[in-house]
């Protein structure tokens, strides 16, 4: 499985733990920044790792800001992009099931390190359903179309 990572400068140590985490456990990733805690803008990292994703390079992509709001809102202007901000295990999991994320995201202000690290595996480890939940996920695909530029 192959991950891209990204964050600001607000979830810059956070990331680089997952980024630890995720290497210990044998997965393929790249991390697309930041790569200081000097400030800089979220939507910057936020469609790197998302044009990505939705080009298919990576399977999965994990993104991290100081809440998860505003790098979720940015990936998710990009095509395909399913970004879902989770702050529990739970969200995770229903976000892979239901909704076919591709990406998580969390805030590094908002949930400590070792809840972070279950929420990813929670993450990686779920499975789409599909059934009624594809009819969805195609409703949102026409919407995305329908208003594409």
């Amino acid at each position: 499985m192959k991950i891209a990572v990204g964050s600001d400068h607000a979830g810059f140590y956070l990331k680089n733990e997952i980024i630890k985490h995720l290497e210990d456990k044998g997965y393929e990733l790249k991390d697309f920044g930041a790569f200081t805690e000097a400030s800089c803008d979220y939507p910057d990292y936020a469609v790197k790792v998302a044009e990505e994703v939705a080009a298919k390079n990576y399977d999965y992509g994990i993104l991290i800001c100081g809440t998860g709001i505003g790098i979720s809102i940015a990936a998710n202007k990009v095509p395909g992009i399913r970004a879902a901000l989770c702050n529990d295990t739970f969200s995770a999991h229903a976000s892979r099931e239901h909704n076919d994320a591709n990406i998580l995201a969390m805030g590094a202000r908002v949930i400590g390190g070792g809840l972070a690290l279950d929420i990813v595996d929670t993450f990686l480890s779920a499975s789409f359903m599909g059934d009624k939940h594809l009819r969805r996920i195609n409703k949102i695909s026409d919407i995305e179309s329908k208003y594409k530029k």
